[in-house]
């Protein structure tokens, strides 16, 4: 190896450390990145396989994977991948598509990098045990959360972290970000309200609550009258899930997973229709 190629390599390696960090980085602070990578090339090329770069939603970039048209319609086509989420593969002819004098063909690979998304779950009842299961094929880090040890032990939640102490004081000390998401699945009616009135004022991914609408109803009209905003009501998805018809608590566990992972993918949820009725008739008892 010459003196110039073994500089080349060094320099390509420290390139990729660079990567590999900015990578670490961007998950521990909760932002989506697109990994590109040169996964084929064909004839005359700027970069071969291998070569990588990162793209933010801002345009920022780290790395290169040949620049000029073809990295310009890269970062275009790794910025649509960042807002739908969904990994993509660009193939073009450098000089047929993209008018640059190689003449050889690439074909890159674009993936977003999503941070790890936490899922605190209230409750480790009968739903909360298959939800907690699906949720982490999911990708989510789950916690199961229920001072119930018989309930939250690890025989029945043997892969996710359990903490066994009171729902009302953990959640107190959880701080709110768009990396949390919650669910109040626990067995009694007072603890998912007070839960309720500690939560909803933050921000999360996404909060949720099993429960009929009637009782959905009367947690917010007892919330209202406590004086809290019910302009916040509108942020609480419940009755929880995806309504599919869903009995048993496997069934359930379902449901809620079909729309956490909606929310995840188009950033839609269950509507809560109390919570809008109540805004738009903020006197009304019925």
């Amino acid at each position: 190896m010459s003196e110039r190629a073994g500089t080349g390599a060094a320099a390509g390696g420290l390139l990729m450390v660079e990567i590999w960090k900015a990578l670490i980085e961007a998950a521990e602070g909760g932002e989506t990145v697109a990994l590109l990578e040169v996964v084929a090339v064909n004839g005359s090329a700027p970069r071969a396989a291998g070569a990588r770069m990162l793209v933010w939603a801002d345009g920022r970039q780290l790395g290169t994977i040949g620049g000029g048209n073809l990295e310009y319609r890269a970062i275009e086509v790794a910025k649509e991948a960042l807002r739908t989420g969904q990994p993509t593969r660009l193939q073009v002819h450098l000089t047929r598509d993209l008018g640059m004098c190689c003449g050889g063909a690439m074909e890159v690979y674009i993936e977003p990098q999503r941070p790890v998304e936490r899922l605190v779950i209230y409750g480790a009842g009968h739903v909360a045990l298959p939800t907690a299961k699906i949720a982490k094929d999911l990708g989510f880090e789950v916690t199961i959360v229920d001072e119930r040890e018989e309930w939250n032990s690890p025989e029945r939640f043997p892969e996710v972290r359990r903490i066994t102490t009171d729902a009302r004081a953990h959640a107190r000390a959880l701080v709110g970000d768009g990396r949390t998401w919650v669910l109040l699945l626990t067995h009694e009616h007072a603890l998912d309200q007070d839960l309720l009135e500690i939560l909803l004022p933050r921000e999360w991914a996404y909060l949720g609550m099993i429960g009929s609408r009637p009782k959905v109803t009367k947690f917010f009209l007892r919330l209202r009258a406590a004086g809290m905003d019910e302009r916040l009501f509108a942020k609480l998805h419940a009755p929880v899930g995806l309504d599919i018809g869903a009995v048993t608590p496997e069934e359930i566990a379902v449901s809620i997973a079909a729309e956490l992972v909606r929310r995840r993918r188009t950033g839609e949820g269950t509507a809560a229709p109390v919570a809008i009725k109540l805004h738009r008739e903020p006197h009304s008892e019925g």
